[in-house]
């Protein structure tokens, strides 16, 4: 019998990309499904507004926890959280509060390479340790998601930070991750030699303005994610109408 992890890992494809439209609690997450996705995924910006404890590792461990669990009790559907840095910096920390994680049901995680509350990006060497005690403390059936936050960090997209993406995406691959995400890159030529040169699963992020998932999967993207996008879309919509019922 297949897996819910390796039917979620199967849905990764490179040219034909799995979508996830970001959720946040139970509710969005029956919307999202009923919508026909096949897979569901947190956004910690959403989780932390919509909890009101804000983002950035603000949301307390057993909140995380627990919303995993219920999303899952909620609709059936792989389920994977974006974990932001793991609550810790120490790589053995870090991957016991990911194998916490995985008990909730979860079947993978976001893991971020930014200093969540500080400055910058963890040296790889570093970053590389945190993915390789994850992996060992949870077994090959759960997707890390290593992602780089450099396209984040800065706004000169140029080759020379290509380049450094690429580095940092195949120490990831070797430690043991699953997949690569990269925020905010999106020139079709500079995802081409991503998908080229990194042997993970390329995930991007879909922004206002962004290039379309047709264009992005002619490149060989696997994977689109919605990021907080979808909760600040839908909060617009919920101040306008109340505006227009209380006016």
């Amino acid at each position: 019998m297949t897996s819910t992890f390796d039917l979620f890992a199967a849905l990764h494809v490179p040219g034909d990309p799995l979508v996830l439209y970001n959720i946040w609690d139970p509710g969005s997450a029956l919307a999202v499904a009923e919508a026909g996705a096949k897979a569901l995924a947190t956004g910690s910006h959403p989780v932390g507004d919509a909890s009101g404890f804000g983002d950035g590792q603000k949301v307390p461990l057993p909140y995380v926890f627990e919303n995993a669990r219920r999303i899952i009790a909620a609709t059936h559907l792989p389920l994977t959280v974006d974990f932001e840095g793991a609550y810790a910096t120490d790589p053995e920390e870090g991957a016991a509060n990911v194998a916490g994680l995985k008990e909730t049901g979860a079947v993978g995680c976001n893991l971020e390479d930014q200093v969540v509350g500080g400055e910058g990006i963890h040296p790889l060497e570093l970053q590389v340790r945190r993915i390789a005690a994850m992996r060992q403390a949870v077994g090959d059936d759960f997707y890390i998601n290593a992602r780089t936050d450099l396209f984040i960090k800065t706004k000169v997209h140029d080759d020379a930070l290509v380049e450094a993406a690429i580095a940092r995406g195949k120490a990831f691959a070797d430690a043991g991750a699953s997949g690569f995400f990269v925020p905010r890159l999106s020139d079709p030529r500079q995802v081409e030699r991503v998908v080229r040169e990194v042997p993970l699963p390329l995930n991007l992020i879909a922004f206002p303005d962004a290039p379309s998932k047709h264009e992005w999967a002619n490149v060989g993207v696997a994977r689109i994610s919605h990021g907080p996008f979808p909760f600040k879309r839908l909060m617009q919509q919920l101040t306008a109408s109340a505006k227009e019922a209380m006016g």
